[in-house]
């Protein structure tokens, strides 16, 4: 029973990136999954949030350039980040439960190992 988070990496400062996390030993369809990150000087934060059934919540300050999706089938929650900035450095974790959205279970609690974006400015 899982959570796998890649797909962080060194991006210059206005680029993108897609976070992706997998889950694996539970019917994750039935779960919210959402990221959390800690960034340099702050505590862990959270970024969004997906629901079972296609909801979807972004933390405030972060709207506009972050969005979860979810490919249920695939077992996998996606964040893609826009217009990255250096402030965006940090480990991106994914997790369950998160807050925000309708979801049919909360009966678990996971959280991945984390991966590290840096943004270059």
């Amino acid at each position: 029973v899982q959570l796998q988070a890649s797909g962080g990496g060194l991006v210059h400062s206005g680029g993108s990136l897609t976070l992706s996390c997998v889950a694996s030993g539970f019917s994750s369809e039935y779960y919210s999954i959402g990221w959390l990150r800690q960034v340099s000087g702050k505590e862990r934060e959270r970024v969004a949030c997906a629901g079972n059934i296609g909801s979807t919540y972004i933390e405030d300050p972060l709207r506009g350039r972050f969005t979860i999706s979810r490919d249920n089938a695939k077992r996998t929650v996606y964040l893609q980040i826009d217009n990255l900035k250096p402030e965006d450095t940090g480990v991106y974790y994914c997790a369950t439960p998160c807050l925000g959205v309708v979801t049919a279970r909360a009966d678990l609690e996971l959280e991945g190992q984390g991966t590290l974006v840096t943004v270059s400015s």
